[in-house]
């Protein structure tokens, strides 16, 4: 599996999280996760999160077709999977399990942190 692929492989994948964080949060994250977005502060906090995953995949696609960002992007991709699996593994312990949908997440983020470091890995970067 080369850099390129994981790379496109979790921007491909991150880009319809993205929008379904901010594009209309008031529609999708009440259909997808359940509770109501309905005041500005939450609609602008969805929409910052959008903007931080779809600024990370654009570095990430630029890693993957510019071998100079290819292992910045490469351990941002790890350090971004690994911290949001971190964090739900924490929310699991205190909190319980949620739904389907954000346990699926977690298995995605830890198996692209996982890409990530075996990629690393196998080029000496770690």
């Amino acid at each position: 599996m080369s850099d390129r692929f994981v790379l496109l492989l979790a921007s491909v994948g991150l880009f319809p999280i993205a929008l379904s964080y901010g594009a209309m949060p008031s529609v999708s994250v009440p259909m997808l996760l359940g509770f109501p977005v309905d005041t500005t502060e939450l609609t602008h906090i969805f929409r910052a999160i959008m903007g931080l995953y779809l600024a990370m995949l654009m570095f990430w696609i630029a890693g993957a077709f510019k071998s100079a960002f290819t292992n910045a992007a490469l351990w941002s991709l790890f350090l971004f999977m690994a911290g949001l699996a971190a964090g739900r593994l924490l929310s699991f312990l205190v909190d319980g399990l949620p739904d389907f949908l954000l346990v699926f997440y977690f298995l995605a983020e830890i198996l692209f942190a996982a890409l990530a470091l075996l990629r690393l890995r196998q080029q000496g970067a770690v």
